[in-house]
């Protein structure tokens, strides 16, 4: 599929689940974790995510994020289905329209953070220039132009989560999705970063469905859904 067609759906949700169900076998028994999960994510709404621990909000952003296949149901991204795509197609959409941000940074600890956010660009074609630009004016835009050529090591927890999320985004995807991007932070810095993801979400457009425990945070995004009994309710 072209990126013409992809582009054509710009008025479609960023994100649709469509009856979304995934069980998982443990011996004999079987798990529903999910079990028709529905739901509508607009481009430029940010979405809290939130359910007690092993409610399944993960796999549901795996599956959101075509990292895993649903049982049962539809993932569409910009309004065409991707779920049935092929492991190549999904591993090119991945690329180049979903981003994601977890916990732990995963910064590659040898790369300074300017080159942390080159490697993506690279691999979707740009030129070590074009890379290192756009990488370097997103860290600027993050508060981390005085870091470009720090190793994590040497960056802050918050510091290291603000490359991650620059990140995910250097490749301007239209699909954000962030499981606990606060999680391993102290409340203030958890703060800040959050305050700086929010802004990152309105400057761009980009959709964001973030998987959160902090309910404070989560009531300061657009909008909460619940993941509840295997299906999303709104809270």
């Amino acid at each position: 599929m072209s990126e013409a067609a992809w582009s054509a759906q710009d008025a479609a949700p960023a994100l649709a689940l469509r009856g979304v169900a995934k069980t998982f076998r443990q011996g004999e028994r079987s798990l529903a974790i999910l079990s028709g999960a529905e739901l509508d994510l607009q481009p430029g709404e940010l979405a809290a995510l939130v359910g007690p621990s092993g409610a399944g909000k993960s796999t549901l952003l795996h599956i959101a994020g075509l990292l895993e296949r649903p049982d049962a149901g539809e993932v569409h991204i910009g309004g065409r289905r991707a779920d049935n795509l092929s492991d190549g197609r999904r591993t090119e959409l991945r690329g180049s329209h979903i981003g994601f941000v977890y916990q732990y940074h995963h910064l590659l600890p040898e790369f300074t953070a300017l080159e942390n956010l080159m490697v993506p660009q690279r691999i979707a074609g740009l030129s070590r220039r074009q890379a290192r630009d756009r990488g370097a004016e997103l860290l600027r835009s993050v508060g981390l132009g005085e870091r470009l050529d720090h190793r994590p090591g040497k960056l802050s927890g918050g510091e290291q989560q603000r490359v991650a999320i620059a990140r995910a985004i250097v490749n301007r995807p239209r699909l954000l999705l962030a499981d606990e991007p606060t999680g391993n932070l102290d409340p203030g810095t958890a703060d800040s970063v959050f305050h700086m993801l929010v802004e990152l979400v309105r400057a761009t457009g980009l959709a964001a469905l973030v998987a959160t425990h902090n309910l404070e945070l989560a009531q300061r995004m657009d909008r909460v859904v619940t993941l509840r009994d295997g299906r999303l309710v709104a809270s």
